[in-house]
C-alpha cells in the first residue's frame, strides 16, 4: 500500500513539474523561433520560410540599436558596478564592526526597501534628481537603480562575508599587512564569487527596468532598450511580431552570455561557501 502511494505521489509530482516546465518553456521556444520566421505569429512554430531579414530591419533602426548596445549597457553596467562595490564594502563593515543592533538594522533595511519601492518613491526621487540636475542623464538612472538594489545586495553579500573566518584577516595583519592590503589581497579574492553573484543579479534587474528610465530620461538618444522596443509597435499600439521577437532575442543575449560566463568562471551560490575557522 505504501509502495503504491509512493508511486502515485511520484507520478503526480512528475506530472505537475512537466506542466510547469512546459508553461515556462513555450515563451522561450517562441523567442528562439519567431525571429527567424518571415510571418511570425504568437504560435510556436518552425520558421517557414526561414529568414534573417527581421534582424536586418532591426539593425536599420539606429534608435533601437543605440538603446540596446550603448544606453542599456551603460545604465545596467554602471548599476552593476555600483551595487557590487558598495554592497561589498557595506556588508564587510556590518559584518566585522561591532555595531549594536546591526542584525536588526540589516533586516529593517531589507524590509523597508521592499515596502518603499522605486514606484512608490518616484515623486520624491524625481524632485531630488531635478534639484541635483540629474534628470535626463545616465548617472541619474544609475544612482536611482543602485539605491533601490543596495539593501538586498548588502543582505546577500553579508552572508558571504560572515562565512569567511576572521583568522584569514588576522593572519594578514600579524604578517605586517596594512588594512587596505589585507582587504585587497585577502578579503576581496575570497568574496569574489559573491560579488559576481550580486553583480549579475544587479545587472539583470537594471537591464530589464522600464519605469525608472522612462520617467527620468527625456532625450531619445539616451533611452534604454526596454523603452526603445516600443519603436517596433504600430501607431495603433500593435506590436510588429517579426521585429519585436528579433529585437527581444538580441535584448536577451547579453544577460545570457553574462550569466554563462560568470557561472563558468565562478559558479553561482547565493550563500557563503567557506567552511572551517573561527570568528
Amino acid at each position: 500500500m505504501r509502495s503504491a502511494r509512493f508511486v502515485l505521489v511520484r507520478l503526480g509530482f512528475m506530472l505537475v513539474t512537466s506542466l510547469l516546465g512546459t508553461f515556462f518553456l513555450l515563451p522561450v521556444l517562441w523567442l528562439v523561433t519567431a525571429p527567424f520566421n518571415a510571418q511570425a505569429t504568437l504560435r510556436v512554430e518552425w520558421p517557414s520560410p526561414f529568414t534573417l531579414q527581421n534582424f536586418g530591419e532591426v539593425f536599420r533602426n539606429t534608435f533601437a540599436i543605440r538603446a540596446l548596445f550603448l544606453n542599456s549597457i551603460l545604465q545596467a553596467g554602471g548599476t552593476m558596478l555600483g551595487t557590487a562595490v558598495i554592497a561589498t564594502l557595506a556588508a564587510y563593515a556590518l559584518s566585522r564592526l561591532e555595531i549594536k543592533g546591526r542584525n536588526l538594522f540589516v533586516y529593517l533595511l531589507v524590509l523597508f526597501s521592499s515596502v518603499v519601492t522605486g514606484t512608490a518613491a518616484m515623486v520624491p526621487i524625481f524632485l531630488l534628481l531635478y534639484y541635483l540636475r540629474l534628470i535626463d542623464t545616465h548617472l541619474g538612472v544609475i544612482l536611482v537603480l543602485t539605491g533601490g538594489l543596495l539593501p538586498t545586495g548588502i543582505f546577500l553579500m553579508r552572508d558571504f562575508v560572515e562565512s569567511m573566518p576572521r583568522s584569514y584577516e588576522e593572519s594578514a595583519l600579524v604578517s605586517g599587512a596594512t588594512a587596505w592590503q589585507m582587504f585587497r589581497d585577502v578579503v576581496l579574492p575570497v568574496l569574489r564569487p559573491g560579488m559576481m553573484v550580486v553583480a549579475v543579479w544587479a545587472f539583470v534587474n537594471a537591464w530589464g527596468n522600464f519605469l525608472i528610465p522612462a520617467i527620468l530620461i527625456r532625450s531619445p538618444e539616451k533611452m534604454p532598450a526596454p523603452v526603445a522596443i516600443y519603436s517596433f509597435y504600430t501607431e495603433g499600439g500593435t506590436p510588429v511580431l517579426t521585429l519585436v521577437s528579433a529585437y527581444s532575442l538580441l535584448y536577451a543575449l547579453p544577460v545570457v552570455i553574462l550569466y554563462l560566463f560568470v557561472n563558468w568562471r565562478y559558479g553561482f551560490r547565493f550563500f557563503g561557501g567557506i567552511k572551517g575557522g573561527g570568528k
